[in-house]
């Protein structure tokens, strides 16, 4: 029996060592676990509180924190009154062809905002950039048919923001924006544009946001120096309405109109004096000899070239619009009287050459019955017959000789006389050719073309000046 309670003993005393161990073994392996796990924990919370924003003095001054600036001033009550005050800087540019206008401007906001108010024991404002912009209620004002627009940032954001103790708030941003202008071009280069620049808010219609001129005297400020190179700035103006949505409702809108009037010295130099020339070189062409075909004919055709040259160059600069410009009136009836003067010299070449045909069917016919009378008068014995000939060409032919040499003999006598005469004759000789080689067409056409040339400039500059 000993025996038997000594072999059990010895068989069960490992397996109670082995449990023993094993448990040991997961209780030392479970217990850097959950030490592990506490040093996990204490950075995540260092994290947590790195996260935090502290706020500055000036902003726990203003309580940025008790508020929800989300929402606007005085919200569920009447509508917050938002100042506008502009001064313009410079107008950039001026696009005919976008047909658009850049500026820049100084924008300023003027609102009150009880929740920003503050305890001052001198009065005085605090001034911020635009950092606290971000935290506040500000107006969305926004520019109407602008195409691009953003706020200058050298050498940081041009941004100011003025909070007074009483809640009064000033904010202004430098900024430039280009906008859409609709120019009307049925005058051009002798017209007048009028631009505008509209500021409204995007969210807040009249209800909740009353957008109007901090001065009403003198809402618009510009700079005296602003000097553009085409145009002439007559007026600036502002003014106010209103604009209806139909799914928003009505909205405040402000108006910055400015009249603009162009130079027209520039174009005058580089449109108008070369067409006028161009025109008057036309003109030479009449007092061309009709006989001189190519000399007529290649003027004529290098005006055209270059009246086409000067009209597609004052294109290429314009928008491709619907309606005919005062300029386009004024190339094209130049063109026209170019293009008649060439129609002109056909129609004297034409004619000319009919009258040419006419002379020698008439010489022709002459020739013929001179020699028809000669046959007709001769013998068969190769005799005139008195009775049969005609002399009185032959009498005036006589008369002729005897006065050419009593003119010879008095111009030896008298040499002085001679000479005067010979230039009387050539004088007379060139005048003679001029006319009788120059046609009544050209003789008319050099007085009708530049009568009709000078009085549609008279009316062309009396209608569009």
């Amino acid at each position: 029996m000993l025996f038997f309670w000594g072999l059990l003993f010895l068989s069960l005393f490992p397996v109670a060592m082995e449990k023993g161990s094993a448990n040991h073994s997961k209780t030392h392996h479970h217990q850097p676990k959950s030490e592990d796990i506490k040093q996990k924990s204490r950075p995540e919370s260092k994290r947590s509180d790195s996260t935090k924003t502290h706020l500055t003095k000036s902003e726990q001054l203003l309580r940025i924190e008790d508020h929800d600036f989300a929402m606007r001033p005085g919200f569920g009550g009447a509508a917050v009154s938002v100042g506008i005050d502009v001064q313009i800087e410079s107008i950039d540019s001026i696009s005919e062809v976008d047909m658009d206008f850049t500026m820049t401007l100084y924008l300023r906001h003027y609102w009150k905002d009880s929740r920003l108010a503050f305890p001052s024991s001198n009065n005085r404002s605090m001034t911020f950039d635009g950092r606290l912009v971000k935290k506040i209620w500000v107006p969305d004002v926004f520019f109407v048919h602008s195409k691009r627009s953003f706020i200058h940032d050298t050498t940081m954001e041009n941004i100011m923001l003025r909070v007074y103790p009483d809640g009064n708030i000033l904010y202004s941003l430098r900024t430039t924006v280009t906008a859409m202008c609709s120019m009307d071009f049925s005058s051009f280069p002798l017209d007048t544009q009028n631009c505008s620049l509209e500021l409204e808010s995007y969210a807040y219609n009249e209800k909740d946001l009353m957008l109007h001129w901090k001065n009403e005297k003198e809402p618009l400020k510009t700079d005296e120096q602003i000097l553009l190179a085409q145009f002439f700035i007559q007026e600036f103006r502002a003014s106010s309405g209103l604009a209806f949505y139909s799914s928003t409702g009505w909205y405040n809108r402000l108006f910055i109109n400015f009249i603009l009037r162009r130079h027209i010295f520039f174009f005058l130099l580089q449109t108008y004096f070369p067409t006028m020339l161009m025109v008057m070189l036309s003109w030479v062409s009449f007092w061309i000899d009709r006989r001189a075909v190519p000399a007529r004919v290649s003027l004529g055709i290098t005006i055209v070239l270059t009246m086409s040259t000067i009209i597609t160059g004052v294109n290429a600069s314009m928008p491709r619009v619907s309606y005919v410009k005062a300029v386009d009136i004024y190339l094209w009836v130049s063109f026209l009287f170019v293009f008649l003067s060439i129609i002109e010299y056909a129609a004297v070449n034409y004619l000319t050459t009919i009258e040419e045909r006419k002379r020698m069917k008439q010489r022709e016919k002459f020739s013929d019955s001179f020699r028809l009378n000669q046959t007709q008068t001769m013998a068969f014995d190769g005799c005139y017959h008195d009775s049969q000939l005609d002399l009185s060409d032959y009498a005036e032919a006589r008369l002729s000789v005897a006065n050419t040499e009593a003119r010879e003999r008095v111009s030896c006598s008298n040499p002085d006389g001679q000479q005067l005469r010979r230039k009387r004759s050539i004088k007379g000789n060139v005048t003679a050719v001029m006319i009788k080689n120059n046609h009544v067409i050209d003789t008319y056409s050099r007085v009708l073309f530049p009568t009709a040339f000078i009085l549609f400039n008279f009316i062309y500059w009396c209608l569009f000046s």
